[in-house]
């Protein structure tokens, strides 16, 4: 078993799994953008970026006086950064030790800040009593929504963490279509009729934002066998499929097939 992304323990929302051969599928998945619901707590920052952390500083009450208009100014800057300050308590690493480690030790990790992209930052609805902004993100694989809200506050001139997370979307996969965890620890491994579909997925959906290429029968039988194939298409990593259904991936180079993960013969 794999997993396409985990959660921090807080969070809730949408996993996916990955079972058997569609383990070697997780790093195509993993390029898929995914979409939150959050909501950004005003007025103190903490260890962690998050609710679950120790609270960094004094508090600040200066979000009292800001303006509608000039949050949609902070949500709008900081959806515009291309590079993040990943949080301290996270797994990044630090001269080879993930940076939870040193910080759990009291230490404050050096982060350098990392590619990011953030496709959606907008504001559902802003609580000027709580002090609380409840946003929809769309962002890359490794983009931590917790170092957004830390970034709103300070772009907004005070100081902010992000007090809850859902996870709602992982490319085309939508949380709505989820088993939930406790409904499948009742299932075993003969899944009813109904269940099925639902909880087991086809592994082309892994991979179905990649550009795809049609083999012939005996170009197939090559590119099961690790030889390489000439083909047209965009260069990168492409899904490979022959008549009878998903061969595998492989990536593309000057005109040429180079076989990456085979999942069929």
């Amino acid at each position: 078993m794999g997993h396409a992304g985990t959660l921090d323990p807080p969070a809730t929302g949408l996993l996916v799994v990955l079972a058997g051969r569609a383990t070697r599928l997780a790093r195509f998945a993993l390029m898929l953008p995914k979409r939150y619901t959050g909501v950004i707590r005003f007025g103190m920052e903490t260890s962690t970026d998050d609710a679950t952390g120790a609270m960094v500083g004094e508090p600040d009450a200066s979000w009292r006086g800001r303006l509608p208009e000039e949050l949609e100014a902070a949500l709008r800057n900081v959806q515009a950064r291309t590079r993040q300050v990943p949080p301290a308590v996270s797994a990044k690493k630090v001269d080879g030790e993930r940076a939870y480690r040193r910080a759990r030790r009291g230490e404050t990790p050096d982060l350098e800040p990392a590619d990011v992209v953030i496709d959606r930052l907008r504001c559902d609805w802003f609580d000027r009593k709580q002090g609380e902004v409840h946003v929809d993100v769309v962002c890359s694989s490794g983009t931590y929504v917790r170092a957004i809200a830390r970034d709103v506050g300070r772009e907004l001139g005070t100081r902010a963490h992000l007090a809850s997370l859902r996870r709602t979307e992982i490319g085309s996969w939508k949380v709505e279509a989820a088993i939930p965890v406790d409904a499948l620890s009742t299932v075993d491994s003969r899944l009813s009729t109904v269940d099925a579909p639902r909880a087991l997925r086809p592994m082309l959906e892994a991979v179905a934002h990649l550009p795809a290429v049609l083999l012939p029968a005996e170009e197939a039988r090559r590119f099961v066998t690790g030889q390489k194939i000439p083909a047209a298409a965009p260069e990168g990593p492409v899904a490979v499929f022959d008549a009878a259904g998903l061969l595998g991936v492989a990536v593309l180079e000057a005109g040429v097939l180079h076989p990456d993960v085979v999942l069929s013969g």
